[in-house]
């Protein structure tokens, strides 16, 4: 293992994040602009009493001020074979077009076939650095079989099932 500070070597420190395999979120929002969605993989579970779960958008993010504040958004866990859902949120913030997807409550867009999702009314806001950390409150939630889309060290990775 290589030594290093995080502080003067912030690309170290960022693929040493990234040896850290994530499954892979779409994370979506009505807005004035039509629906809106970003791909998240810092997502995870806070609480089971209350049902609570957070994900953290980048401050520096185009689609910041769509997400920050939001009161009713959704988290999409997505499938292994959503890769190309994964990679058009990350192009854009409506990469709906062509996507099969339904508006749930409060107007969230919801994406169909994903492995999980969870709706989510927002509980907190907490400032962490050039991230903000939002927890939901889960209002509602589904889910089916199957592997999840992964990432690590900037690249897809499976599993076997």
């Amino acid at each position: 293992m290589n030594a290093f500070d995080p502080i003067s070597d912030p690309r170290a420190f960022r693929d040493a994040l990234g040896a850290y395999a994530t499954g892979v979120t779409v994370v979506t929002v009505p807005s004035a602009d039509g629906p809106i969605g970003i791909t998240a993989n810092s997502f995870a579970s806070v609480s089971l009493d209350p049902p609570l779960v957070l994900w953290s958008p980048a401050k520096s993010s185009k689609r910041f001020n769509y997400f920050s504040g939001a009161p009713h958004f959704a988290i999409h866990i997505l499938d292994a074979h959503q890769a190309d859902i994964c990679n058009g949120f990350v192009k854009g913030k409506s990469a709906f077009d062509g996507l099969d997807w339904v508006t749930g409550d409060h107007g969230v867009p919801h994406i169909r076939g994903c492995l999980a999702r969870f709706e989510c009314t927002l509980d907190a806001e907490h400032d962490a650095g050039d991230h903000t950390i939002i927890v939901g409150r889960v209002t509602g939630a589904s889910v089916r079989d199957g592997l999840p889309l992964m990432f690590q060290a900037g690249r897809f990775v499976s599993l076997k099932g």
